[in-house]
């Protein structure tokens, strides 16, 4: 026995082994039973609470800080051994890599929690996390590049001469790649400045449609034709774009002219009967009419209303209700529409 305890393995005594396993067979029992017990119990209590933060940092617990320690479980009483120099170094840099990739998961996923949360605040957020994507994985390879580099730097290696190539490169990529770094702003601005949103019915220049998909370089609009447009989001951001998803109602202003044989007593009464026949239409709001204009061939009169609501076939259905009541009123009243006529008198 005493042979098998004073034995030497890689180095290191056999009982020095054999106390490291037992450190480490500890320290996983110690751990198994925080996750059963402790943590079990901790999200129990979260899965009642109201926030979801709370069931987010076990998960992150589970998925990224127990491994962690489950590793450190093994380094630290491993490294508490005699080792060659090599053997020692190839430990330190596998535990450093095996860190820092739990780490900057964490920090991706706390980041994407972030942005979730936030937009799941706002209406119609399922259609905006998708919207989100192309923003998290921008940000993805940001935080992935800056952990790749500290943990180089970690790693004993000189990391200014990787940067400095990484900034002439980068300045290089900007000057060659000035059009999709333009779009990739745009989407940022298209993303937290919300112009638009999938879903809204817009018009820019001569074109009509519904925002279908907002990328990190193009938006998709679905024309009224069925055609898909793409546009860049410079084009879009830079453009005088009408929204009309964000409309809360439609003003409408219409003329209609009578001839001018009307007798003063029916001028008088024709803004009458107009407003009656618009403040009696459901969701329409009345704001004025008058007698407005002596025509070439007509007297005019001029009415504004408000339409409660944005949908176009409801504007197109009050707007059809009005004018047909009023063809019914004035065939009632013998009240003439006027058409462009003209008198001619001949001397005798």
């Amino acid at each position: 026995m005493n042979d098998l305890f004073n034995a030497t393995f890689l180095g290191n005594p056999a009982k020095d082994w054999f106390i490291v396993t037992g450190i480490i067979t500890g320290l996983m029992i110690l751990l198994k039973v925080v996750k059963l017990l402790v943590i079990r119990r901790i999200k129990k209590w979260a899965s009642g609470t109201s926030t979801s933060w709370d069931d987010f940092i076990i998960k992150m617990i589970e998925r990224n800080v127990l491994p962690i320690l489950y590793v450190a479980a093994f380094y630290f009483p491993l490294m508490s051994l005699d080792f060659s120099a090599s053997a020692a170094n190839i430990l330190q840099v596998a535990f450093l890599i095996v860190l820092t990739f739990f780490i900057l998961r964490t920090i991706s996923a706390t980041f994407k929690k972030f942005i979730f949360t936030f937009i799941s605040r706002e209406e119609d957020s399922e259609t905006k996390e998708k919207q989100a994507a192309g923003l998290i994985v921008v940000a993805n390879i940001i935080i992935w590049v800056l952990g790749i580099i500290f943990l180089i730097d970690n790693l004993g290696y000189n990391v200014t001469t990787l940067i400095a190539g990484l900034g002439v490169g980068g300045i290089a990529i900007a000057l060659a790649a000035q059009a999709v770094l333009g779009d990739l702003f745009s989407y940022f601005v298209i993303f937290f400045d919300r112009p638009f949103e999938i879903g809204d019915f817009v018009t820019l220049d001569s074109e009509a449609g519904v925002i279908e998909y907002i990328g990190i370089k193009t938006t998709r609009i679905r024309t009224l034709s069925g055609e898909q447009l793409i546009c860049s989001n410079t084009d879009l951001t830079n453009s005088r774009l009408h929204n009309y998803k964000r409309m809360e109602k439609r003003r409408v202003v219409f003329k209609l002219g009578v001839t001018y044989q009307t007798p003063q007593e029916q001028l008088r009464l024709i803004p009458e009967i107009v407003k009656s026949i618009i403040e009696a239409t459901p969701e329409v709001q009345l704001d004025r009419g008058h007698f407005s204009a002596f025509n070439d061939s007509s007297l005019d009169f001029e009415f504004v209303y408000y339409v409660l609501s944005p949908d176009y076939t409801i504007y197109m259905d009050r707007q059809q209700k009005i004018y047909l009541d009023i063809v019914a009123k004035f065939e009632a009243e013998h009240i003439d529409f006027a058409y462009p006529t003209r008198t001619l008198f001949i001397a005798q």
